[in-house]
């Protein structure tokens, strides 16, 4: 009954995941002034839009591929899936180097507010979840034993993390809503609340597909015959069953 469904849920992610994007863009780019790098405030704007972009739409995108691509090869697909949060790390460095520039530009401090600690703390366990992903199930360098272990451990984390990077964003909007209307350099906060509220709906639809049985990859005995796992996040206590 839920496999024909998951394509519209998949789509429907994806609408969602692109509807954040654009709607950041169209935030930061029209009501915020545009983009730059140049030290200006113009330059922080490039922060949002690379967070979103990274550590949660990409980030998403690569939670579901096991799901998206649920037939083909696992080899193939855990590759994927690895170069998705490869791309969704390399974006994510450049919206860090555009803040931490911009503040120490301007001297300002860094690293004061609940929504810094947050999203650093998300960005550091994102960044060992991706290496620790790669060292137990891209290589074949650990055991089954090893990988049965830590295999809750990397699905866990896995969807605390996107749910973290979002509640982050959360604190991010509303810091930056305060200084727009304060300042008034924008006249309502309306278009970042949805924009708040479509950050919600995708972490929750994505963790949906994540974690509904019937949309789990069906076993295949020969791929598992070569015992070399990158799972996504959603496996339960057998390895080789993403």
């Amino acid at each position: 009954l839920g496999e024909p469904t998951l394509p519209w849920y998949v789509v429907g992610s994806q609408v969602l995941g692109v509807a954040c994007i654009v709607m950041t863009g169209v935030w930061m780019g029209h009501y915020g002034g545009g983009y730059a790098w140049d030290g200006s405030r113009l330059q922080f704007n490039v922060h949002p839009l690379c967070m979103v972009m990274g550590l949660v739409f990409l980030y998403g995108d690569g939670v579901l591929v096991y799901r998206v691509f649920r037939n083909e090869s696992k080899r193939s697909v855990k590759i994927l899936h690895a170069l998705i949060h490869m791309m969704a790390l390399v974006i994510s460095i450049v919206g860090l180097v555009a803040v931490f520039d911009y503040h120490n530009k301007n001297n300002f401090s860094n690293m004061q507010s609940l929504h810094s600690w947050c999203g650093m703390l998300t960005f550091v366990l994102f960044f060992l979840q991706w290496l620790l992903g790669l060292s137990f199930f891209l290589f074949p360098w650990a055991s089954a034993t090893m990988r049965t272990w830590y295999l809750p451990l990397h699905a866990f984390f896995g969807l605390v993390l996107l749910a973290t990077s979002v509640a982050t964003s959360l604190m991010g909007i509303t810091e930056v809503i305060f200084i727009l209307v304060y300042f008034n350099i924008m006249a309502t906060g309306a278009l970042a609340n949805i924009l708040g509220l479509l950050l919600v709906c995708f972490v929750v639809l994505v963790g949906y597909l994540a974690t509904k049985e019937e949309f789990r990859r069906p076993p295949n005995p020969e791929e598992e015959a070569l015992s070399v796992h990158f799972n996504t996040l959603n496996e339960g206590s057998d390895p080789s069953s993403p």
